[in-house]
């Protein structure tokens, strides 16, 4: 596959202008093409601007609402935002906006997003609320992939779980990792080549394990520590769905097809001050980061991907077929 080098700002501006022209507002193309941005600058194209052209596209079959005008409601230290059917990251980072503002004055904020869609790398949100000195943890539920421990049909969204924290200097700490064993893309690239997966990756429709990877996306993924796994993606459903009377993963619409209703998943992302809490949380927690770091070997979580986004400069190399895709969506 060709790659071409493009210039940030022009990518921006072109996932910005095949938005707009669909009918999104200017801020929130804007804000969503920053999400994919970072994900793209953090090495995690999946999440980056390959996604652009299905949303592209459900904008225009109309499961993804464009003009899409999110509501927002406060009651005591909890937000509430309805994304209106539209695009997650505007009404995600409204709902955040809000949050890191009233945890100023509550200690312990959450912000509970409904009707809502694919927010892309949940790191991104808990990063920014850790850059303004405080803790953050987000969760998402998805369309269904995984099952119930000892069932065979998917119930649970993979459900990427977040967390970071501040630090006395330098870059946060972020959490961030989806509940099944491993991506959902690794699996799609082992049928495009033909090629085996490792056992423990996923099941087939009968519950079996298995290495056909044709087997394994027409059956569910393994969640990721057994048991334990697919407990926790029950917990990401009842924070994120259950609490906002949006959809279970097993009722939503796929994020890559065009038709079908607007899948209306929900995100939750709770705040913390730690001054609220005792004072020196910086001071202490730098203890614990100090020995683990002593170990040769052991780095930070979050580490990684903040040196890509150092590193990355001016410029992005994307398939050239994206590119081409994208100037002709942006006109």
């Amino acid at each position: 596959m060709s790659h071409e080098t493009i210039a940030l700002h022009d990518l921006a501006s072109l996932g910005q202008r095949a938005l707009v022209k669909l009918g999104v507002e200017v801020q929130a193309a804007a804000e969503t093409c920053a999400a994919l941005m970072a994900a793209e600058r953090a090495g995690i194209p999946s999440h980056g601007f390959a996604r652009l052209p299905y949303y592209l596209d459900q904008l225009v079959s109309g499961k993804l609402n464009a003009h899409a005008r999110p509501s927002v409601s406060q009651r005591g230290a909890v937000v509430n935002v309805d994304a209106d059917s539209g695009l997650a990251f505007p009404t995600v980072q409204r709902g955040l906006d809000r949050g890191i503002a009233l945890a100023q004055e509550f200690g312990i904020v959450s912000v509970a997003v409904s009707h809502s869609h694919h927010f892309g790398m949940a790191g991104y949100y808990t990063e920014q609320a850790a850059r303004q000195g405080l803790l953050c943890l987000a969760f998402s539920n998805g369309p269904a992939a995984m099952a119930p421990w000892g069932g065979n049909a998917p119930l649970y969204g993979t459900n990427p779980v977040a967390f970071a924290s501040p630090r006395e200097q330098g870059e946060p700490l972020v959490i961030d990792l989806s509940l099944s064993e491993v991506a959902r893309g690794k699996i799609m690239l082992a049928s495009q080549k033909k090629e085996a997966i490792p056992l423990g990756w996923a099941i087939d429709r009968q519950g079996n394990p298995t290495q056909d990877a044709d087997a394994a996306l027409a059956g569910s993924m393994a969640p990721a520590g057994g048991a334990k796994g697919a407990a926790l993606a029950l917990m990401v459903e009842l924070l994120t769905a259950g609490l906002t009377g949006s959809h279970f993963g097993f009722q939503a619409s796929s994020f890559f097809s065009a038709e079908g209703e607007p899948p209306h998943i929900a995100q939750l992302l709770l705040l913390l001050n730690p001054a609220f809490f005792s004072a020196g949380y910086l001071q202490h927690s730098e203890l614990l980061f100090r020995a683990m770091l002593e170990q040769p070997g052991v780095r930070l979580p979050g580490e990684r991907r903040q040196a890509l986004a150092r590193q990355h400069g001016e410029t992005l190399e994307l398939p050239a077929t994206l590119l081409e895709q994208l100037r002709l969506r942006a006109g």
